[in-house]
Protein backbone atom coordinates (compact mmCIF):
# COMPACT_ATOMS: atom_id res chain seq x y z
CA UNK A 1 0.00 0.00 0.00
CA UNK A 2 1.47 3.45 -0.88
CA UNK A 3 2.64 5.49 2.09
CA UNK A 4 -0.05 8.18 1.59
CA UNK A 5 -2.87 5.65 1.57
CA UNK A 6 -1.33 3.84 4.54
CA UNK A 7 -1.21 7.07 6.58
CA UNK A 8 -4.77 8.02 5.65
CA UNK A 9 -5.99 4.59 6.66
CA UNK A 10 -4.13 4.91 9.95
CA UNK A 11 -5.73 8.29 10.65
CA UNK A 12 -9.21 7.02 9.81
CA UNK A 13 -8.87 3.99 12.04
CA UNK A 14 -6.95 5.50 14.95
CA UNK A 15 -10.06 6.07 17.05
CA UNK A 16 -11.68 2.70 16.36
CA UNK A 17 -11.45 0.01 19.04
CA UNK A 18 -13.48 -3.11 19.68
CA UNK A 19 -13.97 -1.79 23.21
CA UNK A 20 -12.75 0.90 25.55
CA UNK A 21 -9.21 0.26 26.87
CA UNK A 22 -9.16 -2.06 29.89
CA UNK A 23 -6.71 -1.50 32.75
CA UNK A 24 -5.48 -4.41 34.88
CA UNK A 25 -3.21 -4.52 37.92
CA UNK A 26 -0.10 -6.66 37.46
CA UNK A 27 0.05 -7.81 41.08
CA UNK A 28 -2.40 -8.17 43.94
CA UNK A 29 0.45 -6.80 46.01
CA UNK A 30 3.65 -5.60 44.26
CA UNK A 31 6.77 -7.59 45.32
CA UNK A 32 8.61 -4.37 46.17
CA UNK A 33 8.22 -0.62 45.94
CA UNK A 34 10.78 1.84 44.59
CA UNK A 35 12.93 3.39 47.29
CA UNK A 36 12.84 7.18 47.85
CA UNK A 37 15.01 8.96 45.30
CA UNK A 38 18.26 10.71 46.12
CA UNK A 39 18.59 14.49 46.05
CA UNK A 40 20.48 14.26 42.74
CA UNK A 41 17.77 12.15 41.14
CA UNK A 42 15.08 14.46 42.49
CA UNK A 43 16.76 17.37 40.69
CA UNK A 44 16.92 15.39 37.44
CA UNK A 45 13.27 14.45 37.71
CA UNK A 46 12.36 18.09 38.37
CA UNK A 47 14.35 19.14 35.28
CA UNK A 48 13.28 16.48 32.75
CA UNK A 49 10.02 15.24 34.20
CA UNK A 50 8.19 18.51 34.60
CA UNK A 51 4.52 17.85 35.40
CA UNK A 52 2.42 17.46 32.26
CA UNK A 53 -0.44 15.29 31.01
CA UNK A 54 2.13 13.19 29.17
CA UNK A 55 4.28 12.35 32.19
CA UNK A 56 3.51 9.60 34.68
CA UNK A 57 5.52 9.51 37.93
CA UNK A 58 5.63 7.72 41.26
CA UNK A 59 4.30 4.32 40.19
CA UNK A 60 4.41 1.68 42.90
CA UNK A 61 1.42 -0.42 41.74
CA UNK A 62 2.11 -1.30 38.08
CA UNK A 63 -0.65 -1.90 35.52
CA UNK A 64 -1.30 -2.75 31.90
CA UNK A 65 -3.96 -1.14 29.71
CA UNK A 66 -5.29 -3.21 26.82
CA UNK A 67 -6.10 -1.36 23.57
CA UNK A 68 -8.08 -3.78 21.38
CA UNK A 69 -8.26 -3.12 17.62
CA UNK A 70 -11.45 -3.24 15.59
CA UNK A 71 -10.17 -6.30 13.70
CA UNK A 72 -7.44 -8.04 15.76
CA UNK A 73 -4.96 -10.14 13.80
CA UNK A 74 -3.74 -12.14 16.79
CA UNK A 75 -0.56 -10.18 17.56
CA UNK A 76 -0.06 -8.16 20.75
CA UNK A 77 2.69 -5.65 21.52
CA UNK A 78 3.45 -4.52 25.06
CA UNK A 79 4.60 -0.88 24.95
CA UNK A 80 7.15 0.39 27.50
CA UNK A 81 7.52 4.21 27.47
CA UNK A 82 10.85 5.88 28.22
CA UNK A 83 11.81 8.39 30.88
CA UNK A 84 15.21 7.45 32.28
CA UNK A 85 13.62 5.21 34.94
CA UNK A 86 12.51 8.49 36.55
CA UNK A 87 9.06 8.87 34.95
CA UNK A 88 7.21 7.68 31.84
CA UNK A 89 6.45 9.62 28.66
CA UNK A 90 3.00 8.11 28.65
CA UNK A 91 1.33 9.62 25.56
CA UNK A 92 3.81 10.06 22.68
CA UNK A 93 5.69 6.91 23.75
CA UNK A 94 2.66 5.09 25.10
CA UNK A 95 -1.05 5.51 24.34
CA UNK A 96 -0.45 6.98 20.87
CA UNK A 97 1.72 3.99 20.01
CA UNK A 98 -1.02 1.59 21.09
CA UNK A 99 -3.53 3.50 18.96
CA UNK A 100 -1.22 3.21 15.95
CA UNK A 101 -0.76 -0.52 16.54
CA UNK A 102 -4.55 -0.87 16.50
CA UNK A 103 -4.64 0.55 12.95
CA UNK A 104 -2.65 -2.47 11.71
CA UNK A 105 -4.71 -4.97 13.71
CA UNK A 106 -2.29 -5.34 16.62
CA UNK A 107 -3.51 -5.33 20.21
CA UNK A 108 -1.58 -2.64 22.09
CA UNK A 109 -0.76 -3.24 25.75
CA UNK A 110 0.46 -0.12 27.55
CA UNK A 111 2.77 -0.98 30.43
CA UNK A 112 2.85 1.33 33.44
CA UNK A 113 5.92 -0.04 35.23
CA UNK A 114 7.33 0.94 38.59
CA UNK A 115 9.23 4.25 38.72
CA UNK A 116 11.36 5.94 39.80
CA UNK A 117 13.97 3.21 40.14
CA UNK A 118 16.98 5.28 39.05
CA UNK A 119 18.69 4.92 42.45
CA UNK A 120 18.23 1.15 42.68
CA UNK A 121 21.34 -1.04 42.27
CA UNK A 122 19.80 -2.29 39.01
CA UNK A 123 17.35 0.43 37.85
CA UNK A 124 15.87 -1.92 35.26
CA UNK A 125 15.10 -4.80 37.65
CA UNK A 126 11.60 -3.80 38.83
CA UNK A 127 10.49 -2.52 35.40
CA UNK A 128 11.69 -5.77 33.76
CA UNK A 129 9.85 -7.79 36.40
CA UNK A 130 6.73 -5.80 35.52
CA UNK A 131 7.22 -6.41 31.79
CA UNK A 132 7.61 -10.15 32.33
CA UNK A 133 4.53 -10.22 34.51
CA UNK A 134 2.67 -8.37 31.73
CA UNK A 135 3.81 -10.93 29.14
CA UNK A 136 2.70 -13.76 31.41
CA UNK A 137 -0.77 -12.25 31.94
CA UNK A 138 -1.26 -11.52 28.24
CA UNK A 139 -0.25 -15.05 27.28
CA UNK A 140 -2.38 -16.67 29.97
CA UNK A 141 -5.42 -14.63 28.89
CA UNK A 142 -4.69 -14.85 25.16
CA UNK A 143 -8.07 -16.35 24.27
CA UNK A 144 -9.90 -13.62 26.19
CA UNK A 145 -7.86 -10.89 24.49
CA UNK A 146 -8.11 -12.51 21.03
CA UNK A 147 -4.37 -12.99 20.53
CA UNK A 148 -1.89 -15.75 19.76
CA UNK A 149 0.24 -16.43 22.89
CA UNK A 150 3.21 -17.05 20.58
CA UNK A 151 2.93 -13.60 18.99
CA UNK A 152 3.50 -11.29 21.96
CA UNK A 153 6.06 -8.57 21.27
CA UNK A 154 7.64 -5.87 23.41
CA UNK A 155 8.30 -2.32 22.20
CA UNK A 156 10.45 0.06 24.23
CA UNK A 157 11.63 3.67 23.97
CA UNK A 158 14.85 4.89 25.63
CA UNK A 159 14.75 3.44 29.18
CA UNK A 160 11.87 1.30 27.93
CA UNK A 161 14.28 0.07 25.25
CA UNK A 162 16.75 -0.85 27.98
CA UNK A 163 13.91 -2.70 29.71
CA UNK A 164 13.17 -4.48 26.41
CA UNK A 165 16.80 -5.53 26.01
CA UNK A 166 16.96 -7.08 29.46
CA UNK A 167 13.60 -8.81 28.96
CA UNK A 168 14.71 -10.14 25.55
CA UNK A 169 18.31 -11.10 26.28
CA UNK A 170 18.53 -12.00 29.98
CA UNK A 171 17.25 -15.27 31.40
CA UNK A 172 13.50 -15.42 32.05
CA UNK A 173 10.24 -14.98 30.14
CA UNK A 174 10.96 -13.31 26.81
CA UNK A 175 8.93 -11.53 24.15
CA UNK A 176 8.43 -13.31 20.82
CA UNK A 177 9.90 -10.24 19.08
CA UNK A 178 11.17 -6.81 20.07
CA UNK A 179 11.02 -3.24 18.78
CA UNK A 180 13.76 -1.00 20.20
CA UNK A 181 13.40 2.74 19.60
CA UNK A 182 16.46 4.73 20.74
CA UNK A 183 17.19 2.24 23.53
CA UNK A 184 20.58 1.48 25.04
CA UNK A 185 22.63 0.71 28.11
CA UNK A 186 24.45 -2.40 26.86
CA UNK A 187 27.77 -0.93 25.78
CA UNK A 188 30.94 -0.43 27.82
CA UNK A 189 30.91 2.96 29.52
CA UNK A 190 34.41 3.89 28.28
CA UNK A 191 34.57 2.04 24.96
CA UNK A 192 31.35 2.24 22.96
CA UNK A 193 32.63 -0.30 20.42
CA UNK A 194 32.32 -3.08 23.02
CA UNK A 195 29.51 -4.54 25.08
CA UNK A 196 29.69 -4.03 28.82
CA UNK A 197 31.27 -6.83 30.81
CA UNK A 198 29.01 -9.82 31.30
CA UNK A 199 26.57 -8.93 28.50
CA UNK A 200 25.99 -10.97 25.35
CA UNK A 201 23.11 -11.37 22.92
CA UNK A 202 21.97 -15.00 23.35
CA UNK A 203 21.90 -17.36 20.37
CA UNK A 204 18.13 -17.76 20.75
CA UNK A 205 17.35 -14.03 21.01
CA UNK A 206 13.96 -12.99 19.56
CA UNK A 207 13.74 -11.06 16.25
CA UNK A 208 14.39 -7.35 16.72
CA UNK A 209 13.59 -4.07 14.96
CA UNK A 210 15.85 -1.08 15.74
CA UNK A 211 15.17 2.60 14.94
CA UNK A 212 17.31 5.54 16.03
CA UNK A 213 18.55 8.96 14.93
CA UNK A 214 22.15 9.54 13.87
CA UNK A 215 22.24 12.71 15.99
CA UNK A 216 21.19 10.89 19.20
CA UNK A 217 24.50 10.76 21.11
CA UNK A 218 25.72 7.13 21.44
CA UNK A 219 22.38 5.43 20.78
CA UNK A 220 23.04 4.88 17.03
CA UNK A 221 26.31 3.16 17.97
CA UNK A 222 24.36 1.03 20.42
CA UNK A 223 21.71 0.03 17.87
CA UNK A 224 24.31 -0.69 15.20
CA UNK A 225 26.44 -2.79 17.53
CA UNK A 226 23.41 -4.81 18.61
CA UNK A 227 22.30 -5.25 14.99
CA UNK A 228 25.77 -6.49 14.01
CA UNK A 229 25.60 -9.04 16.81
CA UNK A 230 22.27 -10.25 15.46
CA UNK A 231 23.84 -10.50 11.99
CA UNK A 232 26.80 -12.43 13.41
CA UNK A 233 24.44 -14.89 15.13
CA UNK A 234 22.24 -15.25 12.04
CA UNK A 235 19.17 -13.89 13.85
CA UNK A 236 16.37 -11.86 12.18
CA UNK A 237 16.76 -8.10 12.66
CA UNK A 238 16.24 -4.79 10.89
CA UNK A 239 18.04 -1.50 11.58
CA UNK A 240 17.03 2.06 10.63
CA UNK A 241 19.41 4.96 11.38
CA UNK A 242 17.89 8.29 10.32
CA UNK A 243 19.99 11.43 9.86
CA UNK A 244 17.90 13.73 12.07
CA UNK A 245 15.54 13.21 14.97
CA UNK A 246 17.55 13.44 18.18
CA UNK A 247 16.20 11.65 21.22
CA UNK A 248 12.63 11.28 22.40
CA UNK A 249 10.73 11.86 19.16
CA UNK A 250 8.21 9.11 19.94
CA UNK A 251 5.06 9.52 17.84
CA UNK A 252 5.51 13.28 17.39
CA UNK A 253 5.50 14.56 13.81
CA UNK A 254 8.35 17.02 13.21
CA UNK A 255 8.75 16.84 9.44
CA UNK A 256 11.70 14.43 9.38
CA UNK A 257 11.86 11.01 7.69
CA UNK A 258 12.38 9.47 11.14
CA UNK A 259 8.78 10.33 11.99
CA UNK A 260 7.75 7.55 9.60
CA UNK A 261 9.36 4.88 11.79
CA UNK A 262 5.92 3.43 12.73
CA UNK A 263 5.26 2.68 9.04
CA UNK A 264 8.71 1.09 8.65
CA UNK A 265 8.04 -0.95 11.78
CA UNK A 266 4.62 -2.08 10.50
CA UNK A 267 6.23 -3.14 7.22
CA UNK A 268 8.78 -5.20 9.15
CA UNK A 269 6.06 -6.79 11.24
CA UNK A 270 4.24 -7.67 8.02
CA UNK A 271 7.34 -9.27 6.49
CA UNK A 272 7.87 -11.24 9.69
CA UNK A 273 4.31 -12.56 9.56
CA UNK A 274 3.01 -10.74 12.65
CA UNK A 275 0.20 -8.97 10.77
CA UNK A 276 -1.43 -12.03 9.21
Amino acid sequence: MPITRFCLAALCLSSLHAAEPITLKLFDSPPAKPAPVSEASAKLIATYGKPSPGHVMDVSDPTITIFKPEKPNGTAVIVAPGGGYMFMTYISEGSQVCEFLNTVGVTGVLLKYRVPTRDEKEPFAMPVEDARRAMKIVRERATEFGIDPKRVGLLGFSAGGNLLGHAAWDAGERPDFGIMIYGGGFLDYNDKTKFREGFAVPKDAPPMFFAVAHDDKSNPIEATRLYLEYKKLGLPAELHVFTKGGHGFGMRKMGNPINEWPQRCAEWMGVMGYLK
